[in-house]
């Protein structure tokens, strides 16, 4: 898959840079059994007060329900179209099973309609299967992997990120992560093979504060724009600079280690993500 470039006919189109639908993309319309409405919280609580700032509007979306637990063990699925989400970065393939289920996966690269997936322990380690990391062989680049076994994919599911099995230490598996991380995870936990496609969504550029609105997002008031009362970073004669990098509840933003020192999980962690 590639990007699209456009003429400067105008300032939005001037610097918009936006991933190729077609050919990529086979199929228009979701499955209607495995989308559910998604109401839009517009950043308020239960109660209506605003928690969250700068969060409304956007495009009216359905979620669609994704098989993250994989679960149906040595059942053959086809797959039948690789689809938009407009609620991830990752494109999403939906799969028809022998015994008639549908689900829908994250599409990982180099998958092909009318090819053939399955997932369990005695599933081949080709890309789109999922099965136990005790399974895969070592060296081999991984996405969508359980922390805890039956849990459901729970790291390296957004576009273009992978994750590398690079060895076996009893009852774990030693696992480069996105993030440079490198720790022990279960054997017993799934993954899928392969790259998680769309990989060219980091290069992508809206163009316009347009495209920000139609994702929900609103415009963002810097700290520093503020008064005194509003944020630590407010005030000040002229133009200042604001002082520390700090969140609006006094927090340093840069360079703080904000994980608990006494987590149970370091335990687990190898090497510690690349700054």
């Amino acid at each position: 898959m590639a990007v699209r470039k456009f003429k400067p006919t105008t300032p939005g189109q001037r610097h918009k840079v936006i991933g190729v639908f077609k050919g990529a993309i086979t199929a228009t319309t979701p499955e209607k059994s495995l989308t559910v409405g998604k109401k839009s919280s517009g950043g308020r609580n239960a109660e209506g007060h605003l928690t969250t700032r700068y969060l409304g509007g956007g495009h009216k979306r359905k979620y669609r329900m994704i098989d993250f637990k994989r679960n149906k063990d040595g059942v053959p699925a086809v797959v039948k179209s690789i689809e938009y989400d407009p609620n991830r970065s990752a494109r999403i393939a939906l799969l028809y099973y022998v015994d008639g289920a549908k689900a829908y996966i994250i599409a990982p690269n180099g998958l092909e309609v009318g090819q053939t997936v399955v997932s369990g322990p005695e599933a081949a380690p080709e890309i789109g299967n999922a099965l136990p990391l005790s399974k895969i062989p070592v060296g081999t680049v991984v996405h969508a992997i359980e922390l805890r076994p039956g849990q459901g994919a729970f790291m390296a599911r957004s576009a273009g990120t992978f994750a590398q099995l690079v060895s076996r230490e009893g009852d774990y598996a030693i696992v480069k992560l996105p993030s440079g991380e490198t720790r022990k995870i279960l054997s017993a936990c799934k993954a899928t093979v392969g790259v998680v496609g769309n990989s060219e969504h980091s290069l992508e550029r809206s163009g316009k504060a347009g495209r920000s609105r139609w994702l929900g997002r609103r415009p963002h008031n810097r700290g520093v724009v503020m008064n005194p009362v509003d944020h630590p970073m407010g005030g000040g004669e002229g133009r200042a600079s604001g002082g520390h990098p700090r969140s609006r509840k006094g927090l340093y933003s840069k360079g703080l280690k904000t994980r608990a020192p006494k987590k149970t999980s370091s335990k687990y962690i190898i090497e510690r993500r690349k700054k």
